[in-house]
Formats: C-alpha cells, sequence, structure tokens
C-alpha cells in the first residue's frame, strides 16, 4: 500500500513536472532570444538615427562616432550606395546574431555579435529551469514519502487490530489517527471487539450451564443405574451395567467435548512470566497516580508464572488499575502470588478507598452498568477476557475492593521444546 501511494504521487509530480517544465524551458529559450535581438535591434536604430542625422546634414559619416552603440566583442557593418562598406569592432566568427536597419539614401546598418554568448545564457535559464523542476520532483518526493507513510502506517495498524480480533485479542484501542474513515474503521473495530468480547462470556456461561445441567442430570441417571446393576434380576442387572456403562462413555465424551472447548478459546494461551509483566504495567500507570498523590505498590514472588495471552493479560491488569485509579483511594497494590488451590496463580488489584456498595457489587460486571458515570464496559471486557484465557475474575473483596483474577499455572505441554523436571514422588 505504502509504494503504491508512493508511486502514484511521484507519477502525478513527475508527470506535473514534464507538462510545466519543458513549455517553460522552451519559453526561456525564446524569451531570452528575443531579448537579445531586441536589444541589438535598439542598438541598431539609435546607430541608424545618427548616421541619419550626419546625411542629413551633409556631414562626413564618422564611424568612430559610433562606437558607442557597438556591444561588447560586437561588430558594426555600415553599407552605403557608392562607399566602401565599412566596419568597425571585432570579427564575431562565423556563428552570429545580427540585426540590420536601412538609412537614408539606401543604406544600411547593421549589428553583429557573437551566438556564443547568446547560446551560453540560454543554456544557463533551462538548467535553472530543470533545476526548479528537479527541485519540485524533490519536494513531491519528500510530501509523498510522509503522506505514504501518514496513509499506510494508520492502514496497517488497522489490518494489525483486525488481525488481533481475528485470533481473539478483544482489547480496545482508544488510538486515532485524524483521517475520518480511519478513524469510523478503528471505532467499529472497538465496537466489534466489544461485542465479541461479550460474545464469548456468554458463550462460556452458556457452555458452563449447559455442561453443569448435563452433569447434574448424568449423575442422577449413574446413581440409578448403579442400584439397578445390583437386581436381582440377572437380565435387569446385565442391562443396567450395560446402560451404566455407556453413561460413563458419555460422562467422557462430555468432559472431551468441554476440553476442547476451553482450548479452542486459550488458543493463543502462552507461560507469562509475572513479575516483569506486572512491573512493567505498574511503571504505565504510576504516572497517572503520582499528580493525585497516590502511589502504586506491587507485590509479586519471583519466578511465578501463569498461562495466559500477554495482551488480554495487560489489558485485564489495566483495566482494573483503570477501576482503581477513578473510583478508589489512596495507594493501589497489584498483587501476584500463588493460589490457594493448587495448579492456580492469582493477580488481585486493590485500593484502600470506601469500596463497591452492596446494591452494586451484584451487578459490577455487567456490561453497561456504572455506579460511577462510566461507560460500564471496562470490567466487563476484563472478564470476558479472563474467561475467554480459561481464567476467571471476581470481585472478592467489597470493602475495601479487590479485585482477584484467577490464572493457572503453566503445565509442562504448554512449553514447546523444553524438558520440564518431573516431579519427585516418595516412594
Amino acid at each position: 500500500m505504502r509504494r503504491r501511494i508512493l508511486l502514484a504521487i511521484l507519477l502525478a509530480v513527475a508527470v506535473t513536472g514534464a507538462a510545466l517544465g519543458i513549455p517553460l524551458g522552451v519559453t526561456a529559450w525564446v524569451l531570452v532570444d528575443n531579448l537579445t535581438r531586441e536589444d541589438l535591434l535598439a542598438r541598431a536604430q539609435q546607430i541608424a538615427a545618427i548616421v541619419d542625422s550626419q546625411i542629413a546634414n551633409r556631414q562626413q559619416v564618422d564611424v568612430g562616432d559610433l562606437r558607442a552603440g557597438i556591444p561588447e566583442n560586437g561588430l558594426l557593418v555600415l553599407r552605403q550606395p557608392g562607399v566602401v562598406e565599412r566596419r568597425l569592432g571585432d570579427d564575431p566568427g562565423s556563428e552570429v546574431v545580427a540585426e540590420r536597419v536601412p538609412i537614408a539614401q539606401g543604406g544600411s546598418v547593421e549589428v553583429i555579435i557573437p551566438a556564443g554568448p547568446l547560446q551560453t545564457t540560454q543554456t544557463q535559464v533551462v538548467l535553472i529551469v530543470v533545476l526548479l523542476v528537479l527541485a519540485s520532483v524533490g519536494t513531491g518526493t519528500v510530501v509523498a514519502t510522509v503522506t505514504a507513510r501518514r496513509l499506510a502506517k494508520p492502514l496497517r495498524h488497522v489490518a494489525e487490530r483486525a488481525a488481533r480480533l481475528g485470533g481473539g485479542d478483544f482489547r480496545p484501542d482508544q488510538r486515532r489517527y485524524d483521517i475520518g474513515e480511519l478513524d469510523m474503521v478503528a471505532e467499529a473495530l472497538d465496537a466489534s471487539s466489544s461485542a465479541l468480547a461479550q460474545l464469548v462470556q456468554r458463550e462460556r456461561q452458556l457452555v458452563g450451564d449447559v455442561s453443569h445441567q448435563l452433569r447434574s442430570r448424568l449423575t442422577a441417571l449413574q446413581l440409578r443405574l448403579d442400584t439397578l446393576a445390583t437386581h436381582r434380576d440377572p437380565d435387569v442387572a446385565e442391562d443396567a451395567r450395560a446402560a451404566l456403562e455407556q453413561a460413563d462413555r458419555l460422562a467422557e465424551a462430555l468432559d472431551e467435548l468441554l476440553a476442547a472447548a476451553r482450548a479452542a478459546s486459550e488458543v493463543g494461551a502462552e507461560p507469562v512470566e509475572l513479575p516483569s509483566m506486572l512491573h512493567e504495567v505498574a511503571e504505565e500507570w504510576r504516572p497517572l497516580l503520582r499528580p493525585a498523590g497516590r502511589a502504586l505498590r506491587v507485590r509479586v514472588a519471583d519466578g511465578l508464572m501463569a498461562r495466559a495471552t500477554p495482551g488480554r493479560l495487560r489489558e485485564i491488569v489495566g483495566v482494573l488499575l483503570d477501576n482503581a485509579v477513578r473510583h478508589g483511594e489512596g495507594t493501589v497494590t497489584l498483587t501476584g502470588r500463588r493460589g490457594d488451590a493448587e495448579g492456580t496463580v492469582v493477580v488481585e488489584v486493590s485500593d484502600t478507598g470506601a469500596g463497591v456498595p452492596d446494591e452494586l457489587a451484584a451487578h459490577i460486571f455487567e456490561r453497561g452498568f456504572s455506579g460511577g458515570g462510566s461507560t460500564g464496559v471496562g470490567l466487563a471486557l476484563a472478564r470476558a477476557l479472563a474467561d475467554a484465557d480459561g481464567g476467571r475474575l471476581e470481585l472478592s473483596i467489597k470493602r475495601p475492593a479487590t479485585f482477584t483474577l484467577f490464572l493457572r499455572v503453566p503445565r509442562p505441554v504448554d512449553v514447546a521444546e523444553v524438558r520440564w523436571p518431573a516431579e519427585r514422588v516418595p516412594r
């Protein structure tokens, strides 16, 4: 795209330069020639007037009196009937420029100069025109490069955003480009990302609800079949055991389907070093807290790893910190630690403010719901991003407000081509 824009603008500049430069060069060439000839003609007319005056007064024409009217390196030729042709000045050579003016009694005055200086001046003027055209082309090249970069960079960014959106990264991007059409595309992408995030969240909630209902019914069915498997009638017991076996297979198939659904939504998840990421995010947010006299503390255990999509995790933590900046008070604490449950990692964001009122706590993650006058999208989007990575975002403590993000610890299969040490099991 950038190359095509650059070539199109350069072609337009080149065509314009040629369309204006060629006529301008020809005009300059002819103009120099006309000015030179007009000067010679004026000189010849001035000399002819002097000669006519001397003839009219019956005076002898003195060529020496005409020297002042002869141009530098020029030649004056005076022709009179019955009089030998008289010359005054330097020989101009073979290539000349001449102007002749008639005088009284059928004579003439001719002023001649070498053509070399005229051609040199014409060449210089044409070169100046060429340099001006080249300067305009160079300026056009600079403008074309800047314009192509200004247009291509936003287009690349929009393409990258669309690719991230297709890959499951639903983070909104507030960057705008001061180009109306591209800004409209950016706003459409933001709206689409929020809608997709909500769709993913609803899908996961639906999958969870359906799986819970199926498991409840399946467990009840297995209990009934398990009872029938001990029936006195051997045929009934045999049929019950066969049905129980099919029920067990159905439960295994349900587990596999749920695992496949989770794996599909977590396709971009990878092992993330929480200490470095949380410190980087904290450095980005400290300048926003400092003007209000507030601090941001980070407490994270060394070597702590979590399985998540880096972009999603940054956005989730950013939303929680933004919520603490807007609606909280005092010091904000960002904590990373191992979870109480085995194989889990916890990221917490808390402040020392008044916390979340009871009537708002139940609806705080609902889209469009806000108790502080904001859009009500941030926390809903953060929960959807957490769900998409197989995690969970909760309001664990109302007062002071503490938001907790539960993530999984990476497994050996999550890191390709890396050998993880085998766990030592006591014999």
